[in-house]
Formats: structure tokens, C-alpha cells, sequence
């Protein structure tokens, strides 16, 4: 099969032909049908964050079942999936409490002494957050993937396997916001788009997103941001208090991974309000903050992946898309093939889209 390789920070994506396993045990064969590029994957490409080499990145599809292992049973040849890089083991503390998207044991992998799911070359090839998705086939645990309804564009059904629900999740989920309350969203790509309608969904009355390109903060304003601040011109913790009277908002989300945008989530928010860190904020940064800041009882929490159950989430998230309250074709600036995804990453860090998505055969 074609896939892209990762080969290490700065360095472009191939296009290679690649071998695959069949599935074994609990693993499923999936035919990638739509991926999403998700700016978590240009952190390893810049190499803000270590991945070994080489591997496959992409993290964001959805696709068809084409064979599954022997011990199987959620799902078979055929069932639509959304796949998700939230793999649960089921049993660790984490997830028999009811958070499997901070499972402990994550890694169902084979093991050392296995067949590799995937090689080139006779090498093994890694599987970015055991999914790799710049692929056009995927062989995963089963706890990676949610079965969904056939009616749906894949595009779509792509989004929410990452971007949508860890925005809207970090809103709804996370924060828990309270319905008729402000709330001010750093970063207007995927995720924090995202976030701006799970404000929406959860009826903030306020919906203020910061960005520096102004059509990011046109497509904000056209899915439920009440207000828009340009960070490129205005100081938006500045901007925010002057919105809000002078106060600040009571919840606001960083979705950029910027140090800079995650201390302004903070100085932006109002006594007893909570700021929600979405974004990856490179590895070694520290953030700084005001201490007196807490004596106003300020919280400040991160969030990850939504603080997803992406089996109970994902089917939800499809019924708002289906009802018209959660709009994803919006979000999809731009759609390529495989072989567009260094386009992809380019346009991504110029500010030039929302969302791409690399659709297949």
C-alpha cells in the first residue's frame, strides 16, 4: 500500500509503497477513506516533540473495515469507522473510572518478538499515536475505532476523529461550561473552531475568538464567535476585558500550543473563572503566571483529546452534524491526496486554511 513516511524532523513526507500485516487477535484491517491534517502532527514534523523514525503520521481518519483478527466482535467487514488515537485498554484505573482517554496502558501494539503491523524495506514502521493514517490502509487495535452510520461523508466523519472532539469536548466536557456564560477561544484552526461550536452547542451568550489571520476570523464568526479580536493588531487580554466590561470572560480555551496564548488564556479570564490549555505546548516550555491571580480563586487545567469517551462522544457529535448544530463541512478549507500532505503542512503554517482533508479511493 502507499503511505507517507515520516523520516525525521525537517524533512519532508515520501510517498512509498509500504507492507502490511494481516489483522491478528483484536486488530482491524481499515481501508483509510478521508484523513484530516491536525497541526499535532507538524509538532513532530518541526520536531517540537521526538518521534522515531520511520514512521507513519496522520491521526485524524475515518474508513471501512476490511477484515478483522479472530477474536473481534465489535465490528466487521464493511461497518463505517471513525478511528481515534484515544486507544483504551479497558482495565487500568483510568478506564474502569470512566476516563479512558487517559488510559495508562495505551500501547496495544505487538509485541517485540511479532511480525511488525507495518514494514518497508523489511524495517518497522511506526504508527503515529497507533494510527498512521497518511495511509491508505490502517491496521489497529479494535479499541481504536467507533462504529458509525453509513450516511455520513467521510470528510466529516474524518474531523471528528480529533480536531472536533477535542474542541468540542474540551468545551463540554472538560470546562463544563454553564449555559449564558462568556467565553473567549485563543486560536480559530480546527480545534479551536471546534471549540467556538461547543460554545455555541453549550449556549454561551459570548463567544469571542482570537486569531491573527483575518479569515480565520471570518469562518469564527460564521460558526457562533459573537465577537472576533485580531491578536496581530490588539492586545486580546486588552480586547477581551473591554468586551466584557472590564472583567474578563469566565472560560477561555488556548487551542494554539503557544506559551504566549496560553498565559493570555489565563490573564484573560475573570475572578473564578477557568482557562482550558488545549493546544501542545512544545516540549520543555514552561508558562508563567501571576500568583496573586489565584486569590480570585482563577483556575487554570489542561485538557486531552476532549477529555473524550469517543465511543459515546463521536455518535453524539454525528447526530449535531446530521441536525444541522455542529457544522464540519464549513471547517474543510481544503481537500488533496495523499501525495498533497507536505502541501498540506505549507499551507498550514502559513495561516491559509482551517482544515485539509486527504481523501482516497
Amino acid at each position: 500500500m502507499k503511505a507517507a513516511i515520516f523520516h525525521g524532523p525537517h524533512q519532508p513526507l515520501t510517498i512509498e509503497n509500504i507492507d502490511i500485516d494481516k489483522p491478528k487477535g483484536h486488530e482491524v484491517l481499515v481501508r483509510t477513506m478521508a484523513t484530516g491534517v491536525c497541526h499535532s502532527d507538524l509538532h513532530f514534523v518541526d520536531g517540537l516533540y521526538p518521534l522515531p523514525a520511520p514512521a507513519v503520521l496522520g491521526h485524524e481518519p475515518a474508513g471501512i473495515v476490511e477484515a478483522v483478527g479472530d477474536q473481534v466482535t465489535y465490528v466487521k467487514p464493511g461497518d463505517h469507522v471513525i478511528c481515534c488515537l484515544s486507544v483504551f485498554c479497558g482495565q487500568c484505573e483510568m478506564c474502569i473510572s470512566g476516563r479512558p482517554n487517559l488510559c495508562r496502558a495505551p500501547e496495544l501494539r505487538r509485541g517485540p518478538g511479532e511480525t511488525p503491523r507495518l514494514s518497508w524495506n523489511g524495517t518497522p514502521v511506526g504508527q503515529f499515536a497507533n494510527l498512521g493514517s497518511y495511509a491508505e490502509q490502517m491496521l489497529l487495535h479494535e479499541h481504536a475505532v467507533v462504529k458509525v452510520r453509513q450516511d455520513v461523508p467521510f470528510g466529516a466523519l474524518a474531523l471528528i476523529g480529533c480536531g472536533v472532539t477535542t474542541g468540542v469536548g474540551a468545551v463540554l466536557n472538560t470546562a463544563r461550561i454553564e449555559a449564558g456564560s462568556s467565553v473567549a477561544v485563543f486560536g480559530c484552526g480546527g480545534v479551536g473552531l471546534s471549540a467556538i461550536q461547543g460554545a455555541r452547542i453549550g449556549g454561551a451568550r459570548m463567544i469571542i475568538a482570537v486569531d491573527t489571520v483575518e479569515s480565520k476570523l471570518a469562518t469564527a464568526k460564521e460558526l457562533g464567535a459573537t465577537h472576533v479580536v485580531d491578536a496581530s493588531s490588539h492586545d486580546p487580554v486588552q480586547a477581551i476585558r473591554e468586551i466584557t466590561g472590564g472583567g474578563g470572560v469566565e472560560y477561555s480555551f488556548e487551542a494554539i500550543g503557544s506559551k504566549r496564548a496560553a498565559e493570555q488564556s489565563f490573564e484573560c479570564i475573570d475572578r473564578g473563572g477557568t482557562a482550558t490549555i488545549i493546544g501542545m505546548i512544545p516540549v520543555g516550555t514552561k508558562i508563567e503566571l501571576d500568583g496573586p491571580a489565584f486569590l480570585g480563586e482563577k483556575r487554570i487545567q489542561g485538557s486531552s483529546m476532549g477529555s473524550n469517551r469517543f465511543r459515546k462522544d463521536m455518535p453524539r457529535y454525528i447526530d449535531f452534524y446530521l441536525q444541522g448544530r455542529l457544522k464540519l463541512d464549513e471547517m474543510i478549507t481544503r481537500t488533496g491526496r495523499l501525495e498533497d500532505v507536505n502541501e498540506a503542512f505549507r499551507a498550514m503554517k502559513a495561516g491559509e486554511v482551517a482544515r485539509t482533508v486527504l481523501k482516497f479511493d
